[in-house]
């Protein structure tokens, strides 16, 4: 009996892997409103990465004044803006020109969809990140759901307000990895009301008019799809690039579940998402040698309990495994039971943390390409 030889990869797909061997990666957060935590979730990452030996910089920032964030930035090297004039009053840019001398390996870069001051070498600034792209460095962006040029009219249709400032879908193409940054529609009102979004005289019309509930609520649900499409696309690609049969895969999602106390809110995350895809779904929880049967603190093991008893009690397949770092198991997993959707919460952690463990999420993304990443914000000074 003959033996059938394997598939050879196609000529688009040989080019692919020399062409992305080397390739800087470009990885963007996408949130449905200001606040969600984008721009925080990028500079934990930059810890994360900088704590691994990675030279990690900060390219541009915008805090707003929000205390959490400027915390954030803490001890991370920030490239100083270029001063532009523009009809008498001087601007403040990103310098592109800096960051691509400075050669880092990663770049951070808020605000994707701003317009640049008239003037400065490009029109806008995915056209900046572009450039330092090209020049080697990777790249890590954030944009709100409502700036994607597609979307425009569906969002101004929905909130009343029409973006100017726009991003073309096709950006997103040269995208390694997208990111759903998600919270709760009544966690972001208060945010909002705690003056963590806006400045307090602003609230009360915010409140009234953009972060209305019917309007989060639908700009959750555009961000989401916006992010699975985005990867389910990515997927087909490959598979086309190689020849394969169209993935006939069902929807499975997965949970990361810890023994952390805000815990719950990611699994609450994780049941309204497999609800609306009607999806299988599992709370993984890994067990570290630290948290083994005789050494995981008591309040760790309590919480641990409740969380599961809360994934079960919402339809969640509960597995343990066991791994020396949660990253190895929540990537092993994935890849044996096709997970599509993922779910990670995401709080401050110390630098030591990050220098001995590393990103879980980072670990994850760089080998699980083919699933929707949902990264839930989790406030440690909740009681």
């Amino acid at each position: 009996m003959a033996m059938a030889t394997p598939a050879q990869p196609s000529p688009d797909a040989l080019l692919a892997r020399l062409t992305d061997r080397d390739r800087p990666r470009l990885r963007i957060y996408i949130g449905a409103a200001p606040g969600v935590g984008k721009t925080y979730a990028m500079l934990q990452e930059a810890h994360a990465l900088r704590a691994r030996g990675l030279n990690a910089v900060v390219g541009y920032v915008e805090t707003y004044g929000r205390r959490d964030t400027e915390a954030q930035l803490r001890d991370l090297e920030i490239v100083p803006r270029r001063i532009i004039e523009y009809r008498g009053v001087q601007m403040e840019e990103m310098d592109v020109d800096a960051i691509v001398a400075r050669k880092p390996q990663v770049c951070v870069v808020d605000e994707l969809a701003h317009t640049n001051v008239p003037g400065s070498r490009h029109a806008k600034r995915y056209e900046d990140v572009l450039e330092i792209l090209d020049a080697g460095s990777h790249v890590m962006t954030a944009v709100n759901i409502q700036h994607l040029e597609t979307l425009n009219d569906a969002v101004a249709k929905v909130t009343g307000v029409r973006v100017r400032e726009t991003v073309p879908d096709t950006f997103l193409d040269r995208a390694d990895e997208v990111i759903n940054v998600d919270v709760t529609v009544e966690e972001l009102r208060n945010r909002l009301r705690e003056g963590k979004i806006y400045r307090p005289e602003k609230v009360e019309q915010a409140l009234t008019n953009f972060f209305r509930k019917g309007n989060l609520s639908t700009l959750r649900e555009l961000a989401l799809r916006a992010v699975a499409d985005e990867v389910g696309e990515k997927a087909a690609s490959y598979r086309i690039r190689e020849g394969l049969e169209p993935a006939l895969i069902p929807e499975r999602v997965m949970v990361s579940m810890s023994s952390n106390v805000l815990a719950p809110r990611v699994v609450r995350t994780g049941a309204r998402i497999a609800g609306r895809l009607g999806a299988k779904w599992y709370a993984v929880y890994v067990e570290t040698p630290q948290e083994r049967p005789g050494k995981i603190q008591p309040q760790d093991s309590d919480a641990l309990r409740q969380n599961i008893q809360l994934a079960e009690s919402l339809g969640a397949t509960v597995v343990r495994v066991k791994a020396d770092r949660p990253a190895e198991g929540l990537i092993a997993f994935a890849q044996r039971e096709g997970i599509t959707h993922v779910i990670f919460g995401q709080s401050a952690r110390s630098r030591w943390e990050l220098l001995w463990r590393g990103s879980t999420i980072d670990r994850f993304l760089g080998t699980v390409r083919d699933a929707a990443v949902q990264v839930v914000p989790l406030d440690d000074r909740e009681p």
